[in-house]
């Protein structure tokens, strides 16, 4: 963004040329509830993805313990290793 232009200016070039602009455009004619009831939504999935990525790297670890492809120790040990 340039110096002399507003932030306004550049949000509103942003709402223009992207999807996500244009998503933000159509709820910031909502009137403040239902813009509340988006946000509310949205983070409520942003939770839940964040839940199934912490589940799928426990998986990943469990995993990786049962075929043995973890090294255990100090972590001066640990570093010093190859």
């Amino acid at each position: 963004m340039m110096k002399s232009e507003q932030p306004t200016e550049f949000l509103n070039a942003m709402k223009q040329s992207t999807p996500v602009g244009s998503i933000l455009e159509a709820i910031s004619i909502l009137d403040f509830e239902d813009q509340l009831f988006v946000a509310e939504t949205l983070q409520k999935r942003v939770i839940e993805l964040r839940r199934n990525q912490i589940a799928l790297r426990i998986q990943e670890a469990e995993e990786n313990y049962r075929l043995g492809k973890i090294r255990t120790g100090t972590v001066e040990c640990l570093m010093s290793r190859d």
